[in-house]
């Protein structure tokens, strides 16, 4: 039986960290988009005005050698691209799904996803406004999930997620295998398994093993 892993990307492989984060760190705006992720947590931007407010932020300065260098050295854990190998090794299959732009995203595609998908925003460099139906919602994961599992002939009950925070709370309540990484109390309860640490091996061999 084949199995489909589903990664979060922003606290979970990215450690401690998440896209916008590292891309405003190359712009020089940390203390701003600091501020925009505490309204976020805190439930005072919804993910559409979120994501408008960080873009007026880069609007005027990111160039894609900018969002490559945010990529290149933003802090990923350990072992992704070996994880992943793993798994397509195995015959399973590897995705990302994430709220975070799918410019910053879809660069996991080279490191051997199968899939990754992540929010619409405006290309880069950024001339638009965000379309607020092209920004993913926790609700979006479970049906992004279920549309890979139809496109790879596979239910729910062949899938694992792994994530750490609230926009991971309904891909792990619909799902029979989970695992908190360096999660807070939104998913730590709804997990099968839980992970602290900075190497991706080490959390995918608790699903692998099972213990």
């Amino acid at each position: 039986m084949s199995k489909l892993h589903l990664f979060d990307m922003d606290g979970t492989l990215l450690y401690g960290s998440a896209a916008a984060i590292e891309i405003s760190r190359q712009l020089g705006l940390d203390q701003e988009i600091a501020e925009l992720e505490r309204g976020f947590a805190a439930g005072e931007l919804t993910p559409v005005r979120f994501a408008q407010l960080a873009c007026d932020l880069w609007a005027a300065e990111l160039t894609e050698l900018q969002l490559a260098a945010a990529f290149d050295s933003a802090p990923w854990l350990a072992g992704i691209q070996e994880v992943w190998a793993d798994i397509r090794a195995r015959g399973e299959r590897c995705a990302v799904i994430s709220l975070s732009p799918s410019f910053f995203v879809e660069r996991l595609l080279a490191w051997g996803a199968d899939a990754a998908h992540g929010s619409r925003w405006p290309a880069v460099p950024i001339r638009q406004q965000v379309e607020p139906a092209g920004i993913l919602s926790p609700a979006a994961k479970v049906r992004i999930a279920d549309e890979l599992c139809m496109t790879y002939g596979l239910t729910r009950a062949d899938c694992v997620a792994y994530g750490d925070s609230m926009s991971d709370t309904e891909l792990f309540a619909v799902l029979p295998q989970s695992v908190a990484m360096n999660a807070d109390h939104h998913v730590s309860d709804l997990a099968s398994y839980a992970y602290v640490g900075r190497d991706l091996r080490e959390a995918y061999e608790l699903v692998r093993t099972g213990r």
